[in-house]
C-alpha cells in the first residue's frame, strides 16, 4: 500500500514496553518480548521495559512517570484491554489521553475481526497521546500483539511521532 508521505527512513523512535498483567514474568512475557524484538528489527530502540499488575493506580503511576523521561517517544502498553473485571489498562490509560487515536482501536479490532471473528469486540485496544508521548495499549496476546504491531503500529510509528513533534 503507498504511503501519502514518504517517511525518513533514518528515523529512529525510542519506545518503551509495559506489560500488564497478574502472571506474567520476564522469563513468561511473550507478548512483552516480541513487541521489543519487532521494535529492535525494525531500527527503533528499547529505552525502558517493566510489567506491571493490573492495577489502574500502577497503570497511571507509570505512564505518569514514563511521561516524565524525555528520552522516550512511545509507550507501548500490552494486557488488560478485555472485559474482564480485572481487566483496568483502558480504564486507567484513557482518562490520562489529551487526544485519542480513535482510527487505531477501530482499524485494530477489523483487523482482528478478520483473524479471530465476532471475540474482536471483546478489544478495547486504543492510542493517544499523553503528555508528549505517543501511547499504544494493546491485548496481552502475542497474536495480537504481532498484528497489531506489524499491520499498524511499525508501518505508521515515524509518521505520528513526527506529526507529535511538529
Amino acid at each position: 500500500m503507498q504511503q501519502p508521505h514518504p517517511d525518513s527512513p533514518e528515523m529512529s523512535v525510542t519506545c518503551a514496553v509495559v506489560t500488564v498483567s497478574d502472571t506474567r514474568t520476564s522469563e513468561t512475557d511473550k507478548s512483552g518480548q516480541l513487541i521489543q524484538q519487532l521494535l529492535v528489527n525494525a531500527n527503533h530502540a528499547v529505552g525502558a521495559y517493566t510489567i506491571i499488575k493490573d492495577e489502574p493506580a500502577q497503570i497511571q503511576e507509570q505512564i505518569q512517570l514514563l511521561g516524565k523521561n524525555a528520552n522516550l517517544d512511545v509507550v507501548i502498553f500490552n494486557g488488560g484491554t478485555g472485559i474482564a473485571p480485572r481487566d483496568t489498562t483502558y480504564d486507567a490509560i484513557e482518562k490520562l489521553l489529551s487526544k485519542t487515536l480513535p482510527g487505531f482501536g477501530e482499524l485494530f479490532r477489523f483487523l482482528s475481526y478478520q483473524e479471530i471473528g465476532s471475540r474482536a469486540i471483546a478489544s478495547r485496544a486504543v492510542a493517544g497521546i499523553y503528555q508528549d508521548k505517543l501511547i499504544f495499549s494493546l491485548p496481552g496476546s502475542s497474536n495480537a500483539v504481532r498484528l497489531a504491531m506489524s499491520k499498524l503500529i511499525l508501518p505508521e510509528l515515524v509518521h505520528l511521532v513526527s506529526q507529535m513533534r511538529k
